[in-house]
């Protein structure tokens, strides 16, 4: 871990751990059924194990890793959306976490009301929010449809919504998961140069993604995760390096096999 005297996130030995049936229920009724019979066969499954992370104030930190290693729930832990099972999480400062953009908004609320009550959920008063309220409608682009519930609005206006709202807040902390993708292709341009825009201030930006050119671009630091294990840490550029061979390596061994497997199938 490196850490010093402006660490922010600290994380000692944390564990994530779900339990998950081994076969698929497809019913409440079948799940009564399966429990009143023997139970349901579970198994234990580790998202995180025994990770330690120190992030200090002001870096760019990246996140990358393969599919189900750990990255998301990495940054649910990180942001107090999720409490590890084993271990220490530690925060100091306000976190704007971008995970799934506009998934805890109250459907019934309209979209006005909702800018308040994310605010508020993020540590922002009322006050503070009539200020920059005009700011986050217009950048959201939904002007025309800010005053009607949000259970009317499509997945890519929730996320507009949700990216305006963690963006115009000027978080301490900001907790970014895939999220440059937003909307349509002038939207996602924006938002990308909003996000290049954080990123060269001063805060401290945690992101985790699959893309080695933002590992690259955007951040400093960066781990490579797998099975919910850190695999290495370093500078990005190292680290990108080092993932880009490893994925490379593998793409070669598949390629390897479907061709012994062709050969045997012929001969």
């Amino acid at each position: 871990m490196q850490c010093n005297n402006k660490v922010v996130v600290t994380l000692n030995n944390v564990g994530m751990e779900f339990i998950v049936p081994n076969e698929k229920i497809d019913s409440l009724k079948e799940y009564f059924i399966r429990r009143m019979h023997g139970g349901i066969d579970k198994q234990r499954f580790l998202a995180l194990d025994g990770i330690d992370l120190c992030i200090n104030r002001g870096d760019k930190f990246g996140i990358i890793g393969p599919n189900g290693a750990g990255k998301s729930t990495l940054l649910k832990v990180i942001s107090g959306v999720m409490k590890p099972t084993r271990g220490t999480v530690e925060v100091k400062g306000k976190i704007a976490p971008l995970l799934e953009l506009g998934a805890g908004f109250e459907t019934e609320f309209t979209g006005a009301e909702n800018i308040y009550l994310n605010a508020a959920i993020l540590g922002k008063k009322k006050e503070f929010i009539d200020q920059i309220f005009d700011e986050i409608v217009a950048y959201s682009e939904l002007e025309d449809f800010i005053n009607i519930p949000v259970k009317n609005y499509s997945s890519g206006m929730r996320a507009k919504l949700g990216f305006a709202i963690a963006s115009k807040i000027d978080p301490e902390i900001l907790v970014l998961d895939e999220v440059l993708g937003v909307g349509d292709l002038r939207f996602r341009k924006k938002s990308y140069d909003t996000m290049k825009g954080m990123i060269a201030d001063k805060k401290t930006v945690i992101l985790c993604t699959h893309s080695l050119e933002s590992i690259r671009e955007l951040t400093t630091r960066a781990i490579w995760m797998e099975e919910g294990r850190i695999v290495r840490e370093g500078p990005s550029t190292e680290i990108a390096e080092a993932y880009e061979a490893a994925m490379q390596g593998k793409r070669r061994g598949r390629k390897h096999d479907k061709r012994f497997v062709t050969r045997r199938k012929n001969g």
